[in-house]
């Protein structure tokens, strides 16, 4: 018989869901988590719009005043802007008349925002200041002399930045950005982008055919990488016996991956022994190029795969550098905006380096076979399942970080924190 534990709902009151989580804790998770209509309703307003701190854009993206991006915090469209004072602010992108969209561009410059459907108006704050025909017309007509106009408007954002990065939180109650994330996790942050003047070379959103949860999980499986992708394996970037460990933050949210290339050890006979797919002694690049990097950071380390709870990654791929934002769309379906970044630091060489590497990973890469893949497979094989269950048990049922990458800690910590924002 499954024994499962009863659902206490939020500290704040807030009704619980009617599920129970199974009896093993972490190393378990129910498959209706990623199926269940209810589920994925209540995770708007208790994961994205509950206090934890969601992605938005680079500072490097809003470099003048009333430069804005449109992005969205779960399903949320939010505008994100800096002020002529040189503040970033982030604001719904509601209008707070009809409920139309106030920016319909993915990005431009303004000097304030007018909704095209009745020309409500707002500045670079997200305040409303004008109302059109708010008198009326000839005497007749218009808004009741009671209407106020700070009275009304989209919700805003606290907005902070770590790294050049800005992220924000609807939820007063949210430690600041730092805390939040942790000093370990930030320091990681700042080795990548600190320093540094990010230059966008790309970007392009990827539509993946499963739950958003499950492409989080894929981010934070440290061992899985060295199995499915044939290419890593093969030419050296990545094994599980390299120099290498795993960070995972106090509230099991936010982690990171780490490894370094050691050219002195082949290890190889682990992959052999298991018989693996993931390692093809007979393939050859007909570009050796692809793979002639620079040393970039003086660690050594050349993968760092870093989240933030709950829909952030930060990738260091050899010299490639992105940043991917996860967005629920549906319960089966997700959208993954992926920006390829280099930095006005590069040199010429570098450049070509970075854009030549580009090719290593997403959906058009040579990561062979691509994580994209793997979430459908697994929703499409989940499909009548939502009584089973997921077996987490690799390395132990711990969060705790660890030198070893081979463990399925950082995807426990992941459930730990959902589990405590859903208050399963």
């Amino acid at each position: 018989m499954t024994t499962t534990v009863a659902n206490p709902g939020l500290p704040d009151g807030t009704a619980p869901l009617n599920r129970a989580w199974p009896s093993e804790g972490l190393t378990r998770v129910p498959y209706w988590v990623f199926e269940a209509a209810d589920v994925h309703a209540a995770e708007q307003q208790r994961v994205f719009e509950g206090p934890s701190w969601s992605y938005l854009c680079l500072e490097a993206e809003l470099p003048n005043a009333g430069d804005y991006r449109t992005t969205f915090v779960g399903k949320l469209p939010v505008i994100v802007v800096r002020d002529r004072a040189g503040e970033i602010n982030a604001f719904e992108n509601r209008c707070a008349h009809r409920g139309a969209l106030i920016a319909l561009d993915n990005s431009g410059s303004a000097k304030s925002f007018s909704c095209v459907y009745h020309a409500w108006s707002y500045d670079l704050k997200g305040n409303l200041t004008g109302v059109a025909f708010k008198n009326g017309v000839r005497g007749e007509g218009g808004m009741p002399a009671s209407f106020c106009m700070a009275d009304h408007g989209p919700r805003k954002l606290r907005v902070e930045t770590v790294g050049g990065l800005v992220f924000a939180t609807l939820a007063p109650e949210a430690p600041p950005l730092r805390e939040y994330l942790g000093e370990e996790i930030v320091a990681c942050i700042e080795r990548v982008l600190a320093g540094r003047t990010p230059v966008v070379l790309g970007r392009f959103t990827q539509s993946l055919p499963n739950n958003w949860k499950l492409y989080v999980e894929n981010v934070k499986d440290s061992y899985h990488a060295s199995i499915l992708h044939t290419f890593f394996t093969t030419f050296g970037l990545n094994r599980l016996g390299m120099r290498g460990g795993l960070i995972i933050d106090k509230s099991g949210g936010h982690h990171v991956s780490f490894s370094a290339i050691d050219r002195s050890v082949e290890n190889t006979a682990e992959y052999k022994s298991e018989k693996l797919r993931s390692e093809k002694e007979s393939y050859r690049l007909a570009d050796p190029t692809l793979l002639q990097g620079f040393e970039e950071f003086p660690d050594g380390v050349t993968l760092q795969i870093l989240s933030v709870f709950p829909g952030f990654v930060l990738q260091q791929i050899q010299n490639v550098i992105a940043v991917r934002q996860i967005l629920p769309r549906e319960v089966d379906r997700t959208d993954l905006n992926w920006t390829y970044l280099g930095f006005a630091e590069d040199t010429p060489e570098q450049r070509a380096i970075r854009h030549k590497q580009s090719n290593l990973v997403g959906p058009a890469g040579y990561v062979s076979m691509e994580d994209g893949c793997v979430g459908g497979f697994v929703q499409r094989g989940i499909a009548g399942a939502a009584d089973e269950r997921a077996v987490l048990e690799m390395g132990g049922a711990s969060t705790e970080s660890q030198e070893s990458r081979t463990t399925e800690a950082s995807v426990r910590g992941f459930w730990k924190a959902y589990r405590t924002a859903m208050g399963l």
